[in-house]
């Protein structure tokens, strides 16, 4: 169906591949619905409409799924690591034939507009690609021995059964960044995904099956959080949760596992500046903003948050910016038009509405955008002069509402930036060599984002400090993450 002006109107919810849509869990190599029937709605956030159900597993079920990851990871762990590449480098091959299903799957269930559900798969199966080689790069130490006639080797081992708990705003990207090093390394895995987004997730084990990826390699379940989540964090036989989401969950979580003593990896709220400074290139600094801060409407853990402008450059940076922010269209993701979908829920929109309420109230000035008319879509909003004190300094806004504060100096800008119990990602922008080092060395973040809001990708450690979690996920050490190191001595040589 054409838009008035002649321009196509794709047909929501239509896939080449139909059967990529699946409404049951994946365990140990079949479909399964849940015990009694019970389903979770999956609804489309432009329309509101239901359009898919996921089943909500009981107990049992979520058990058995544990079970046959267990059963599943002794022979798993024994096939050659070339062999493992090779599996996943066919679960790659099949994700980028359906990039197009997969994206238009994406967002159908999360709004996002569908050029940023294509980038979404294309740095989903990077991580694929990536981990299809480094299944064959994981190698041991032979270490000189101190005295006569030993030998001293360090060999690095799979952890085991392991769970991945993935959000709602990267539905496929985030599995994909947990569940191929995961397989890389030998383990098997359990993910859970958000119950909002669960269809991505199973038309990647659809893909996975077809791949080669044995039955209880991996598993894909849902039901209630607070159910699996316990299921999980008790299991003895889990050992190592991966979970990307709130600092209270993984807060809960941490806590949960302690008495097991789980390996963990936790990527979890963030509060990203940016810092534009003088010296910046004010283009540079414009297309820095709008990426950091608008890509997929804002719902990131990594978008700028708060955007300090040093006082020479503010006023033409909030005129460019302004400008920029006020020529993006919000609007269905399946408009090729769009440039900002919905937000995932109405909770979404209230705590942006809040924060901009808030900004106001101290002072601050609309330049662009303001508060949604109606349904979930919120217009991408920028003010100005934001006390320094304002709510979105301190919480994740998570939408599409960009606040820009004034500094002077930059010790000012710096501390700024570090005055928050975060530290997951931060952005800087100039020109000058001496003005990025010193920022770059003295922000307080896991990742840094200097002249770009562009920092995701596969070869690289995406992680946090501070209360924004802890491990790496992405690059050698991602894989490192599901490895344990076992050493030999071996004597009488």
């Amino acid at each position: 169906m054409p838009h008035a002006d002649g321009s196509p109107q794709l047909e929501r919810g239509k896939l080449s591949r139909p059967d990529l849509i699946r409404d049951k869990a994946y365990v140990n190599g079949q479909w399964i619905a849940a015990d009694g029937g019970a389903v979770i709605d999956v609804d489309d956030p432009f329309t509101g409409e239901i359009i898919g159900h996921a089943p909500s597993l009981s107990e049992q079920q979520a058990r058995s799924s544990i079970d046959a990851a267990e059963r599943a990871f002794p022979a798993w762990a024994k096939v050659l690591t070339r062999n493992r590449g090779a599996i996943l480098r066919r679960w790659f091959d099949l994700v980028i034939a359906h990039q197009e299903d997969l994206a238009r799957l994406i967002t159908l269930e999360n709004g996002k507009p569908l050029k940023e559900a294509r980038a979404e798969v294309a740095y989903g199966a990077g991580f694929i690609e990536f981990y299809a080689d480094e299944a064959g790069r994981m190698i041991g130490e032979i270490i000189p021995a101190p005295v006569a006639g030993r030998r001293l080797m360090v060999e690095p081992e799979p952890i085991g059964v392991c769970a991945a708990i993935t959000p709602w705003n990267f539905p496929l990207a985030m599995l994909t960044r947990k569940a191929a090093p995961a397989l890389a390394a030998g383990c098997t895995i359990i993910a859970k995904p958000a119950s909002q987004t669960p269809l991505s997730a199973y038309a990647l084990a659809v893909l996975a099956e077809e791949a080669g990826v044995p039955a209880g390699v991996l598993n894909v379940i849902t039901g209630k959080a607070s159910m699996i989540g316990k299921l999980l964090t008790s299991s003895p036989v889990v050992r190592k949760i991966s979970f990307t989401g709130s600092t209270e969950i993984g807060a809960q979580l941490m806590e949960a596992s302690a008495p097991l003593i789980k390996r963990l990896s936790l990527e979890l709220g963030g509060n990203a500046p940016l810092l534009i400074f003088d010296d910046a290139d004010l283009e540079t600094a414009v297309e820095t903003a709008l990426v950091a801060k608008f890509r997929n409407s804002g719902q990131s853990c990594i978008a700028a948050n708060r955007i300090y402008a040093q006082k020479d450059i503010c006023e033409s940076f909030l005129d460019a910016f302004a400008e920029r922010v006020n020529a993006l269209a919000p609007g269905d993701g399946f408009d090729e038009r769009s440039d900002i979908g919905p937000l995932i829920d109405k909770a979404g929109v209230a705590k942006v509405e809040e924060h901009l309420d808030d900004a106001v109230k101290g002072g601050a000035t609309i330049l662009a955008g303001g508060k949604s008319s109606g349904g979930q879509l919120m217009p991408p909003t920028l003010v100005r002069d934001v006390a320094p004190d304002a709510l979105l300094t301190s919480e994740e806004t998570f939408g599409p509402l960009a606040g820009v504060i004034p500094f002077e100096t930059m010790e000012e800008g710096v501390a700024l930036a570090n005055n928050t119990p975060f530290g997951l990602a931060a952005y800087l922008c100039s020109e000058n060599p001496a003005t990025i080092a010193r920022a770059g060395r003295d922000i307080e973040s896991g990742m840094v984002g200097i002249n770009t809001g562009l920092i995701s990708t596969a070869v690289v450690p995406f992680g946090g400090v501070k209360m924004s979690g802890l491990g790496r996920e992405g690059s050698s050490h991602g894989l490192a993450e599901y490895l344990n190191l076992k050493y030999l001595c071996q004597a009488g040589l």
